[in-house]
């Protein structure tokens, strides 16, 4: 077997003939020669001629190639030491399958509903335009990521092994595609059957889930002081011998529950923006040069960043193909995100864009210490609401009208999973986000030319990009004042993704089982 790198034509890499062929040309063989082609990794250049870059395995005539195996080795766990997993999402749950393949019983405790419910809520959300503050957009079994696009992409590659995240995902369902595509998504609509399917792993294996469960404190041991569980709005109880703290990033009432026991928390910088909306059909325009008739070529992506004074400002979570949805998490917020599926067939594309900001930027919140950028971001959600008009409605203004400092009286169509208002922008985002995101679209517009244009729309407020607060941790992965803790994932601002989530929950349950066979 010989690994090689070709560049191809969407035309050579959809055909496994011409793809052979190719392989043969560069290795100096006859096609003949080749018995299997073996795709290791894809990425598609559109920036001039149009080709894929990948990476193949062949083997010759007489090698045999034997299909991966994605299974996982699970121990049961019925009657082994407990641990305790606050959060379903992708941190949770990946640190629970570690602990299964570790031999410790994981009992992961979750403020919303099975993934099943949750779209039922999610359904119901919508139709009334209310919030249902414990299943909604982000809580949940799956997390936030569930309901966005299940993109697979992170640069967290120095932090632990990528390719055993993507191997569980498919071991529980994804399509193996995702272990070759430089930038890998699952799709809503696939992703909740994959959740499942890990929860069921998770339960044959002597785990345990609790549904409905919503922690109001941390049970901390009389004896040793170390944290051992966790107490519920319910009255319910559960302890273990530590605790994972991955509620993610929009589970306020955690900050607050730490500032008030005087629980040591960090102020950290995010970035908020707003949701920009193009046809999909212009996106491929613009990026495949006009060749986006083909139909071997995916719905086009983009991903735009520069530099406006202080602050960066960057695409994120785009969406080829996809709808924006409500994403707030409590009455009297307006929050939107990006979703789409996994054949990415809507007639729009969307991303978010978004303006770094560091405390420095909003001096005016000093007094609120670490929640600072937290108390920011409550305000800046509560007058996106206000401006709108609330029930769920989104602010929406033309891109061209928002950069010309126009009003906003006639709004194009979108694809917002919900009724959208004519808006000013400039009445809603602090005046350095506002500025900064119109330099940004100009600058943009002249990198990505038509991209800045009467047809794109603007829909506010994108703010939960990534957690304004972090709750640290010390060299073992415990928070420094709380042994027994170990806050993780993008909750405690040490992740931003689902795979680097995913990666920081195992890291944690390995963390906590060398502690216990230490001990």
């Amino acid at each position: 077997m010989q690994t090689v790198q070709l560049q191809l034509t969407p035309e050579q890499y959809h055909s496994p003939v011409l793809l052979a062929a190719k392989a043969a040309e560069v290795l100096g063989l006859e096609p003949d020669d080749i018995a299997h082609v073996q795709v290791v990794r894809r990425s598609l250049d559109s920036r001039r001629a149009i080709k894929y870059h990948v990476n193949v395995q062949v083997y010759l005539t007489g090698e045999n190639y034997t299909p991966p195996d994605y299974r996982s080795t699970y121990r049961d766990t019925t009657n082994s030491t407990p641990l305790v997993i606050v959060g379903a999402g992708p941190a949770g749950l990946f640190a629970a399958l570690r602990a299964l393949e570790l031999g410790i019983k994981p009992i992961i405790v979750e403020r919303g509903n099975t993934v099943e419910q949750r779209r039922k809520d999610i359904t119901a959300m919508v139709r009334s335009a209310t919030v249902n503050p414990d299943s909604n957009w982000c809580f949940g079994e799956g997390g936030a990521g569930t309901y966005s696009d299940g993109k697979l992409y992170t640069r967290s590659t120095k932090r632990g092994n990528i390719n055993l995240i993507l191997n569980k995902f498919v071991e529980h369902g994804a399509d193996p595609s995702i272990l070759i595509d430089a930038h890998a998504h699952i799709g809503t609509d696939r992703l909740s059957s994959i959740i499942a399917n890990i929860r069921n792993t998770i339960i044959a294996h002597g785990g345990q889930f609790h549904f409905q469960q919503h922690v109001d404190n941390l049970i901390i041991d009389s004896i040793t002081h170390h944290i051992k569980g966790v107490h519920c709005t319910s009255g319910l109880s559960f302890e273990g011998c530590a605790v994972i703290l991955a509620t993610g990033h929009s589970a306020r009432d955690i900050y607050y529950l730490f500032h008030r026991n005087g629980w040591l928390l960090q102020s950290k910088p995010f970035a908020i923006g707003v949701r920009v909306e193009h046809p999909q059909q212009l996106i491929n325009d613009i990026q495949y040069h006009g060749h986006n008739h083909s139909p071997l070529l995916p719905p086009a992506a983009y991903s735009l960043t520069t530099q406006v004074g202080s602050h960066g400002v960057f695409s994120f979570c785009m969406c080829p193909g996809g709808i924006i949805v409500p994403a707030a998490t409590a009455d009297g917020e307006q929050v939107v995100n990006g979703m789409s599926n996994a054949s990415r067939s809507s007639a729009f594309a969307n991303s978010g864009i978004a303006v770094t900001v560091a405390p420095s930027d909003v001096p005016q919140y000093e007094q609120y210490g670490a929640l600072a950028l937290l108390r920011f971001q409550q305000d800046v959600e509560q007058r996106t609401a206000a401006v709108a008009g609330g029930g769920l409605k989104a602010p929406c203004q033309r891109l061209t009208d928002f950069c010309e400092g126009k009003g906003a009286s006639r709004i194009n169509r979108t694809n917002y999973m919900g009724t959208c208002v004519p808006s000013n922008f400039d009445d809603i985002l602090p005046s350095f986000v506002s500025s900064a995101l119109k330099k940004a679209f100009r600058h943009f517009g002249r990198t990505m030319h038509g991209f800045l244009t009467s047809q794109a729309s603007i829909l506010a407020v994108e703010s939960r990009t990534s957690s304004p607060v972090r709750i640290p941790r010390d060299d073992t992965g415990q928070h420094p004042q709380l042994p027994g803790l170990y806050p993780c994932g993008e909750g405690a601002g040490y992740a931003g993704g689902i795979v680097s989530s995913a990666i920081d929950g195992t890291i944690q349950v390995e963390r906590i089982a060398n502690n216990i066979y230490r001990n």
